[in-house]
């Protein structure tokens, strides 16, 4: 028994979407960084499914760099995360101003 892609493309705009609408809804910068690397996953199961529908491995290939983009993409987030947490005992988004020059 096999799941057809289309299912695996429903599950992957659901995630999207939780993804975006936690994005843009809540101020907390770690929640903010787990939203996005939801939509990463999405993302990434799109591009899975797509390669096993089309029988090619380019879609997994491209998921692979999108894994590496994100695991730095969390290292420069966490850094500047623990930077504004030293300066004030927050980590919402609003006190991101305090990073400029």
């Amino acid at each position: 028994m096999s799941i057809p892609g289309e299912w695996y493309l429903i599950l992957a705009a659901a995630l999207f979407t939780i993804g975006a609408l936690g994005l843009l809804v809540r101020r907390n910068v770690l929640v903010m960084f787990m939203c996005i690397e939801l939509m990463l996953n999405a993302a990434n199961l799109t591009f899975v499914t797509f390669s096993r529908m089309l029988g090619d491995i380019g879609g997994q290939v491209i998921v692979f760099f999108v894994l590496v983009v994100a695991a730095a993409e969390v290292v420069v987030g966490l850094g500047i995360v623990v930077a504004i947490f030293r300066r004030r005992a927050s980590t919402s988004a609003d006190d991101l101003h305090i990073l400029k020059g």
